[in-house]
């Protein structure tokens, strides 16, 4: 079983577009939305959802005002100052360490396991789906993309798939670094900016730290030639493989709004034939053919 995990620098490129319509030409695959913290896949899927789970992670604490004696220990040592003169802890200050519920000296400290968000498998017109939700505002996102990107490898090894296409998170943080250990490859979407090239030299760089082959295409090419072949020429000296360009065409935000991959939309745009020659190439270098 291969897994490629499309990514990108930044948000707003189109990885999310790309991996349906990958969804549309694959066979037997599975899909995964390990970007948690904005998850928009489901919008075009539509899945069905055949199981639901609490993501629990992190803690909190809170003290019990009838134990305490407010004695100064937990202010003291909480170095996130987020324990109040009133002795009550808040919650987006406290960066859960546990110092303050350990050293107590009453016990009036409580610690309980954080519910940040949700984490699903559905079933979509593709195939099978691993997607989650993080709580506003919560953390832990690494730890949820890990924990989908594993059920969705459970899905295609229990259902003898070969292939799990992943929509990635933007940028380079820990949700990116969890969303590729272990991928077969990465295909990195940019954009044809000057920012747009910024963030695909960070993501490439990252790839190549981690020792995840990848590749490259652009995406609204002809909106910025210059920037765009700035960007090809900048992978092939770092031997990212440039799998293809691919040119402005509304096509993409029209089958986004009606719920629909380009392929379903329009198969036959100038978008629609790029991607497919792009989805070749891909297939040829994980050895899908």
């Amino acid at each position: 079983m291969k897994e490629l995990v499309i990514i990108s620098g930044k948000g707003g490129t189109g990885k999310t577009s790309m991996l349906s319509a990958f969804a549309s030409l694959a066979k037997n695959k599975a899909l995964c939305d390990a970007d948690v913290d904005a998850a928009d896949l489901h919008l075009i899927m539509n899945p069905q959802i055949i199981e639901q789970h609490d993501f629990d992670s992190g803690h909190t604490a809170f003290i019990n005002q009838d134990k305490c004696t407010q004695c100064g220990r937990c202010r003291d040592l909480c170095r996130w100052n987020a324990i109040d003169e009133n002795y009550t802890v808040d919650s987006i200050a406290c960066e859960g360490c546990g110092v303050c519920y350990y050293f107590c000296p009453e016990g009036a400290i409580d610690f309980p396991l954080n519910t940040c968000g949700e984490w699903f498998i559905s079933k979509t017109r593709f195939g099978p789906m691993a997607h989650a939700s993080l709580g506003i505002a919560e953390e832990n996102s690494g730890k949820l993309v890990s924990l989908i990107r594993q059920e969705g490898k459970k899905i295609a090894e229990r259902e003898n798939l070969d292939l799990l296409l992943t929509d990635g998170p933007p940028g380079v943080g820990c949700p990116v670094i969890a969303s590729l250990g272990g991928a077969s490859a990465v295909l990195i979407v940019a954009e044809p900016t000057v920012s747009g090239r910024h963030d695909m030299e960070r993501v490439a760089e990252l790839a190549a730290f981690f020792k995840v082959p990848a590749m490259i295409c652009v995406n609204k090419f002809d909106l910025n030639p210059e920037q765009g072949k700035a960007i090809e020429d900048y992978s092939r000296e770092r031997n990212v493989k440039v799998i293809g360009r691919i040119p402005f065409d509304p096509v993409f935000t029209k089958a986004m709004v009606q719920g629909k991959t380009i392929f379903e939309f329009d198969g036959n745009s100038e978008g629609s034939n790029a991607v497919r020659d792009i989805w070749n190439k891909v297939s040829r270098s994980l050895e899908l053919e």
